[in-house]
């Protein structure tokens, strides 16, 4: 199968969130497993601008170390002179609809240059919706696109795209398109309806959050449309890398292990304790956090039960950056509790390792989550997590019974300070049972949420797009 990739980001040349991850390694995967993917994505400042050019509009990479092929989109203007992705200093750049059209406009017609059809056409997000919308209204007579059907992934309904409607001609489409069953969106336009509307089928990165933005409070006012549209909408939990996060081969680990040298695993815990200032002790049991600080994630019921965590006699270690008024409250308490709490107020990829790999439990208390990866990588490291029952959390932790040793993690329901606590409180006497927890780390450890797993279910999605265009693949 042939398999146009289209994302704005990609690991490792761009990256915001984890739509990029999810670029960087579904396609790796598909073409493990014998399919031909080529991704589209913009060539912005960061991106090394010697590349081989394949069109006056296109140069050609691949991702490291695979034969992906990785198709950049050059646009001096637009990309090539931007210093961020999408925004600066928090700001939107106020041309990302010009941007994104233009983006989405030379796709098609590079295709056609370069002479490849694909079977699949697979837009993410509302940056690239626009290529859907194109296909399924300019480009639906032409034979050249005859047998190529539309998959669209949103990642987090959060973001439509949303733009005045005075810009909607700059899209290349015409007024047609400003009525509320297609693009428009009270008085505006989103451009992730473009997918929504056009495309044969709908994923997202979970499940269960595929049916919660069915419902007002996760649908972003797009519930009714999605629920229209319920048949052809699926959930497909993103995987990772395992080559990447591995403890039993992970370069900038202090100790690596794997499931038979668990044992090793505190070595790395008492380097994370060093580096945050807490007291180097083995029994003191750990959490882990690396998240944005936002209400989204949690942290508006994690300050209702931070002070009553910190005398659980645990730690906690915290890595992310967000809303002001979180650091603030962060900094503080790390005064009034030194020896139990370690903040970390920025990204640092060499200690979100550390903190996967030297922490006991893995704590995500979102107030929704698409999928989450977190998680996923805590199995691997035999990390425990403690999430609330949401989105791709809900489909990925399963509650731990003590008297039957099923289940994966310590889940909460209710969005509120004292279920969270209840839930960590339950982890940490879990943690004290040693046979009981050892037993819990080698499970999780063992689990599979390789991006294997995730590209066969992608490639059943992939069918049933063809299927509703009337092809039946060989």
């Amino acid at each position: 199968m042939k398999i146009f990739f289209i994302s704005p980001e990609v690991v490792p040349f761009s990256k915001t969130g984890g739509l990029a991850d999810v670029a960087g390694s579904l396609p790796k995967a598909l073409k493990e497993i014998g399919h031909d993917v080529r991704i589209y994505t913009p060539r912005y400042k960061k991106v090394p601008s010697d590349l081989k050019s394949v069109t006056r509009e296109v140069k050609q990479g691949a991702i490291p170390k695979t034969e992906v092929v990785v198709y950049f989109y050059e646009n001096e203007e637009y990309f090539g002179s931007r210093e961020e992705l999408y925004q600066i200093n928090g700001v939107d750049y106020p041309d990302n609809l010009e941007r994104f059209s233009a983006f989405c406009q030379a796709a098609l017609p590079f295709l056609k240059e370069i002479d490849w059809r694909p079977d699949i056409v697979h837009a993410n997000d509302w940056q690239s919706a626009l290529t859907i919308a194109y296909l399924k209204t300019i480009y639906r007579d032409d034979p050249f696109f005859k047998r190529t059907a539309a998959v669209y992934s949103i990642h987090n309904m959060g973001y439509l795209g949303l733009f005045p409607k005075e810009k909607l001609l700059l899209t290349g489409l015409g007024w047609d398109q400003f009525v509320p069953e297609k693009l428009e969106f009270w008085g505006n336009i989103a451009l992730t309806k473009a997918g929504f509307v056009y495309a044969d089928v709908i994923n997202t990165v979970s499940e269960t959050y595929a049916q919660e933005i069915q419902t007002v409070e996760f649908g972003h006012g797009l519930d009714g449309l999605l629920r229209f549209r319920s048949s052809d909408l699926y959930g497909i939990v993103n995987g990772i890398d395992y080559d990447l996060w591995n403890p039993a081969t992970d370069p900038n680990l202090p100790k690596r292990y794997n499931v038979a040298t668990l044992s090793l695993k505190v070595q790395n815990k008492l380097e994370l304790q060093k580096q945050n200032n807490l007291p180097q002790r083995k029994e003191v049991p750990v959490i882990g956090m690396i998240n944005r600080l936002t209400d989204q994630k949690g942290l508006d019921i994690l300050a209702g039960a931070i002070e009553d965590i910190m005398h659980l006699n645990c730690q906690l270690v915290i890595l992310g950056t967000g809303d002001p008024k979180y650091h603030e409250m962060l900094k503080r308490l790390k005064n009034k509790y030194p020896e139990h709490l370690g903040i970390n107020l920025k990204f640092d990829a060499l200690l979100a390792e550390l903190v996967y790999a030297g922490a006991d439990m893995f704590l995500m208390p979102s107030r929704y989550e698409p999928c989450g990866l977190g998680q996923l990588i805590s199995y691997r490291y035999g990390t425990i997590p403690i999430v609330r029952k949401t989105g791709g959390l809900a489909d990925t932790v399963k509650d731990f019974n003590p008297k039957t040793g099923e289940g994966t993690g310590f889940v909460f329901e209710e969005y509120s300070s004292a279920a969270l606590l209840q839930a960590a409180k339950r982890a940490i006497d879990t943690y004290h049972k040693k046979t009981l927890w050892k037993a819990l780390q080698e499970k999780v450890m063992q689990l599979d949420y390789s991006w294997d797993a995730s590209a066969k279910k992608y490639v059943s999605l992939y069918m049933k797009a063809l299927a509703k265009i009337g092809i039946v693949p060989m």
